[in-house]
């Protein structure tokens, strides 16, 4: 099977189900934003131990991206088959921030984005969640999305952010505050 089709030369792509839009629409802009941040995700596991517990946890992270973007792909579907988020996948993140919350010093001031190669990648892997969050909420706007994804990209972008301040924590690397 050949990976290219010629069929989004001239700007189109499917979605689930078939039906032909721009390639800058909304759906595709988000469904892009989604990849993106499943990308950066997958650029920090590359930096990580291979048995780590985080990196384990960030591989189920990519899975759910996934359904997030099958979800995405099937707004003007009638196709309702597609992996949900759900309140466990909320909780879930809500548990690994909270373990790791415990270890941090409590925040007073905002830090900048750095340290570590792995707290420098989750700090930018949360940006570009932050992208994407944004993106579905103006798609939420349109079509009436699983109430959970965007509650799930924000939930995930709070993970990055503790992720990144842990990584610096165990690697005994201090935070930098912002000087006003």
């Amino acid at each position: 099977m050949k990976i290219y089709t010629k069929t989004g030369d001239k700007g189109e792509t499917s979605l689930l189900g078939g039906k032909r839009v721009f390639k800058n629409c909304v759906e595709m802009e988000a469904i892009g934003e989604v990849d993106e941040l499943n990308s950066s995700i997958g650029l920090l596991i590359a930096h990580l131990n291979k048995n780590s517990e985080e990196k384990k946890c960030l591989q189920k992270i990519q899975n759910k991206l996934f359904d997030i973007g099958s979800n995405l792909a099937a707004v003007q579907t009638d196709i309702i088959k597609v992996p949900q988020i759900n309140t466990n996948d909320l909780e879930f993140l809500e548990t690994k921030i909270d373990k790791m919350t415990v270890e941090l010093p409590e925040l007073t001031q905002f830090i900048l984005p750095g340290g570590s190669v792995q707290a420098s990648l989750a700090f930018q892997a949360r940006a570009v969640c932050r992208r994407a969050e944004r993106v579905v909420t103006k798609l939420n706007q349109h079509y009436e999305l699983n109430e959970n994804i965007p509650k799930y990209l924000n939930r995930l972008s709070d993970y990055l952010f503790t992720l990144a301040r842990y990584f610096n924590k165990i690697e005994n690397i201090e935070e930098i505050t912002w000087q006003k």
